[in-house]
């Protein structure tokens, strides 16, 4: 994922997964065989009570600079014209600033701090929701081969993160988004708890599916729809 004399724009939130992500890297930056540079980003989105400051003295004082763009993106998401779907489009436009930023600032890989409980939530999202199957990679293209995402955590459990916060005591921030606790994803973070409590192999033998697909077995729609029509 990071090779000699990367420049990596890192997402920073506050949070769990993106504490643990940027405490990870910079720990790694020390001792890594190769060089590689971390500019960590924070995207306010415009609502009240913004923590960005609070963010900004953290990592000042822990790691280095904080990078802050103050946007409206949620305040947009969240406006009457789009209620149905607020996260999906502020997720957007927050990932189009990181992609802009990452080719002002040299940047050619983004590390996020998604997870493997992200990855397979992703996945029932987009089946639910979208009507495909696919989810996040550990290692994402795009623009021809010019910008990665990467996601160091990948195949790091939710709870795994949780413990090493603890034995840091690194702080979480409290998020203030106002859909932070009633998403799709939160719908489908408890149903999936919900049956890992009845199955403990559960989670891994989705996680291990999305890597063992039997393309046989799975329709062809198009083709269906094509030969029904002639």
């Amino acid at each position: 994922m990071i090779q000699d004399n990367d420049r990596i724009l890192v997402g920073f939130s506050g949070g769990k997964d993106s504490q643990a992500l940027l405490n990870l890297l910079f720990s790694l930056q020390k001792k890594a065989p190769v060089r590689f540079e971390l500019l960590p980003v924070y995207i306010d989105a415009g609502f009240k009570g913004s923590i960005s400051q609070m963010l900004d003295q953290f990592v000042r004082k822990n790691y280095g600079e904080l990078r802050t763009e103050y946007t409206d993106f949620g305040v947009v998401a969240h406006s009457a014209e789009n209620l149905e779907n607020p996260c999906f489009l502020c997720s957007r436009l927050r990932r189009n600033r990181l992609f802009k930023m990452a080719r002002e600032n040299g940047c050619r890989k983004i590390a996020l701090g998604h997870n493997k409980d992200d990855i397979i939530e992703t996945l029932f999202i987009n089946m639910f929701y979208a009507g495909k199957i696919g989810t996040m990679k550990p290692r994402q293209s795009f623009f021809e081969g010019n910008l990665d995402i990467i996601r160091p955590l990948s195949y790091v459990e939710k709870d795994e993160i949780s413990r090493f916060c603890r034995l840091l005591e690194l702080p979480e921030f409290k998020n203030t988004c106002p859909s932070a606790n009633v998403t799709k994803r939160g719908e489908i973070r408890a149903m999936l708890d919900a049956l890992y409590k009845h199955n403990k192999n559960i989670k891994g033998n989705i996680f291990r599916a999305m890597g063992n697909i039997a393309t046989d077995y799975l329709l062809d729609i198009k083709n269906e729809r094509h030969s029904k029509s002639t």
